[in-house]
C-alpha cells in the first residue's frame, strides 16, 4: 500500500463528518454557538457583555455588537501585552498582520492555540480529504508539498509571541511530521526577503518530486516562473511529472488561470479554490465542476451575514446563516476561537446553495466603485477581464481601478491601469470588450453608462512589467499574503502606483 492510500483510509471519518454538512448545518452552527458563549464566559469581553446570561442566538446577538477592527483594538492591544482573559481565555501568542484600517497601517488579527487548530490546520486537512475523494488515483503523499509562506518577527519581544503573515504562522508552529513532505525548509520559507526567498525555493524544489502546490496564485506563479528559468524546461510537468494539484487561495484565480494553463499543460493538474484569511479557514471547493466552496460548518467559527445594502447603516439586518438567501450579496460575521466577536470580516460574498450552504467570495465591503451610483464590485471586475481577455487573448497579472472624477466638461469615467502578462492584441478592444461586459454583469454600471450621459467608456492604461511588485516593495508588502487592492472608490492608490 503506497503512503497515499495508507492516509486515505484514515482521512475516512473525517469525511463522514463532513458529509453531516447538508442535512445538519443549522445544529452544528447552534453548537458551535454554545461553546463560544461558553469560553466568553471566562473573559473580560463576556463579563462585560453579560455572557453569563446568554443561553441563546438571540440573547447573543441582543448582547454584543457587531464590530470592526477599530472596536475590537483596544482589547487586541492588551492581549498582544501579554494580559489573559481579554477576548478568549489564557494567552494569546500569536497575531496575524494583515492590511490595515482607516487609522492604522496593520490590522493584528489574534489566533489562539484553539483557532489555529481547530480552524486553520483544520481547513488544510479537510482540502485533502475532498481532494481524495475527488481524485482516487491520487499520490499526493508519495511526493512533496511545495508550500509558500510569509515571514513573522517577536511581538513587542514577548517571550514564544509573534507577529506576522499567517502563513508564517502556520508553517512556525505546524506539526514536525508535515515536515517530512514539505518543502522549503522552515528557514527558507520564513525568510522575509521575497525575492531572495523565491530564488532559494526554486533551487530547493527544482530536483524534488513536487506532487502539491499550496500558496498565493500570485506569488506561486512568480516562484514557478523562477523554477523554470533554472530548469530551462517549457512546461512545469516536466520539471515535476507527479505534479497533480494547486490549492490556492488570496485572490481570486481568474486572472492567472489561463498563465497556470500555459505553465501546466497536463491534462491530470487539478486546481482547488480555499478561503483561508487571517480571521480563519471558511471555506473549501469540494467538487472540482462547481468554482463555488462549502462553507466550513465546525471551525469554531460562527458564521453571521449582513446584506449588502445594509453595510454601513447605524442599526443593520444581521441574519444567522439559516437566514441567508441564494443569490444576495452579504457582508459576513464572524465570531471565533480567537475572540473575534461579532467581528465584520471586510469579505462579501453570495451563497449559491443553501443544502449544503454553498458560496462564491464577490468582493471586498471597501474594495468597490460607486462614485457614480454604479455599485461595480470585485465579482463584476473579474468576470468582465476574463471576457475581454478570451476576446483579445490578453493575459492579465494584476491590476487596480479607481473612479476619474467629472472635470470641466462634466466628463467622467473608471481608469483601470492593469498588468498584462500577455498583451492584448487591440488594447482599444480589450477596453471595449471589458466595458460592453460589465453592462451585462451589472445593470446599474449599464444605467449609468447610458448614451455616455453619466459614465464614459473605461479607460485602460497598461502598466510596466514589475509596476505592482515595485509598488507593493515600497509598503513593505512584497510576497506572503499582501494583494493589490483592486478596486478602490478612491484615487490614492492607484495614483501612488502610476506616480511609479
Amino acid at each position: 500500500m503506497n503512503k497515499t492510500s495508507f492516509i486515505r483510509k484514515i482521512l475516512l471519518p473525517r469525511q463522514h463528518q463532513l458529509d453531516r454538512y447538508p442535512i445538519e448545518a443549522e445544529a452544528i452552527q447552534h453548537q458551535v454557538l454554545t461553546h463560544l458563549i461558553e469560553q466568553g464566559r471566562k473573559t473580560l469581553w463576556g463579563q462585560q457583555h453579560g455572557f453569563d446570561k446568554v443561553a441563546s442566538y438571540e440573547q447573543f446577538a441582543q448582547s454584543s455588537p457587531v464590530n470592526s477592527y477599530e472596536e475590537l483594538k483596544a482589547y487586541i492591544d492588551q492581549m498582544r501585552h501579554g494580559e489573559k482573559n481579554i477576548l478568549w481565555p489564557g494567552k494569546v501568542r500569536w497575531y496575524a498582520k494583515s492590511s490595515g484600517t482607516t487609522n492604522d497601517k496593520s490590522k493584528f488579527i489574534p489566533v489562539s492555540q484553539q483557532g489555529l487548530h481547530d480552524t486553520h490546520y483544520r481547513g488544510g486537512l479537510d482540502s485533502v480529504v475532498w481532494y481524495l475523494r475527488n481524485t482516487p488515483g491520487s499520490r499526493l503523499f508519495d511526493g512533496k508539498a511545495l508550500i509558500l509562506g510569509g515571514s513573522h518577527a517577536p511581538n513587542y519581544n514577548l517571550r514564544h509571541s509573534l507577529v506576522g503573515d499567517l502563513s508564517a504562522i502556520l508553517i512556525e508552529n505546524i506539526n514536525p511530521l508535515v515536515n517530512l513532505v514539505r518543502i522549503p525548509r522552515k528557514e527558507t520559507a520564513l525568510q522575509p526577503d521575497f525575492e531572495q526567498k523565491r530564488d532559494r525555493i526554486a533551487h530547493e524544489a527544482l530536483h524534488q518530486n513536487v506532487t502539491n502546490l499550496s500558496g498565493v496564485p500570485s506569488w506561486m506563479l512568480s516562484v514557478l516562473n523562477r523554477v523554470m528559468e533554472l530548469s530551462g524546461k517549457e512546461h512545469l510537468e516536466e520539471v515535476w511529472p507527479n505534479l497533480e494539484v494547486f490549492f490556492h487561495g488570496g485572490v481570486a484565480f481568474t486572472p492567472y488561470r489561463e498563465q497556470y494553463r500555459r505553465l501546466i499543460t497536463s491534462p491530470q493538474m487539478h486546481y482547488m479554490e480555499t478561503y483561508n484569511a487571517s480571521e480563519g479557514f471558511f471555506g473549501v471547493q469540494d467538487d472540482p465542476s462547481d468554482s463555488s466552496m462549502s462553507l466550513m460548518l465546525d471551525y469554531g467559527v460562527f458564521y453571521e451575514f449582513i446584506p449588502l445594502e445594509d453595510v454601513g447603516k447605524e442599526h443593520p439586518t444581521v441574519l444567522p446563516l439559516w437566514g441567508v438567501e441564494t443569490g444576495r450579496n452579504y457582508a459576513m460575521v464572524i465570531t471565533t476561537t480567537s475572540g473575534l466577536w461579532r467581528y465584520q470580516i471586510g469579505d462579501t460574498v453570495r451563497f449559491t446553495s443553501t443544502r449544503p450552504y454553498k458560496f462564491v467570495i464577490t468582493g471586498r465591503t471597501k474594495s468597490y466603485i460607486n462614485a457614480f451610483g454604479e455599485e461595480l464590485i470585485v465579482d463584476n471586475a473579474e468576470r468582465g477581464l476574463e471576457v475581454a481577455c478570451k476576446a483579445t487573448g490578453a493575459e492579465v497579472r494584476e491590476y487596480t481601478a479607481a473612479p476619474v472624477f467629472m472635470n470641466e466638461h462634466g466628463k467622467c469615467r473608471h481608469q483601470w491601469l492593469i498588468e498584462f502578462s500577455r498583451e492584448p492584441d487591440n488594447l482599444e478592444a480589450f477596453a471595449h470588450r471589458l466595458d460592453l461586459a460589465l453592462q451585462t454583469l451589472n445593470s446599474d454600471y449599464e444605467a449609468k453608462r447610458y448614451k455616455d450621459i453619466t459614465l464614459q467608456r473605461l479607460e485602460v492604461i497598461p502598466a510596466r512589467r514589475g509596476l505592482f511588485d515595485d509598488w507593493l516593495r515600497q509598503q513593505g508588502k512584497l510576497g506572503g499574503q499582501h494583494k493589490v487592492p483592486r478596486l478602490s472608490n478612491e484615487r490614492k492608490t492607484i495614483e501612488e502606483i502610476l506616480k511609479l
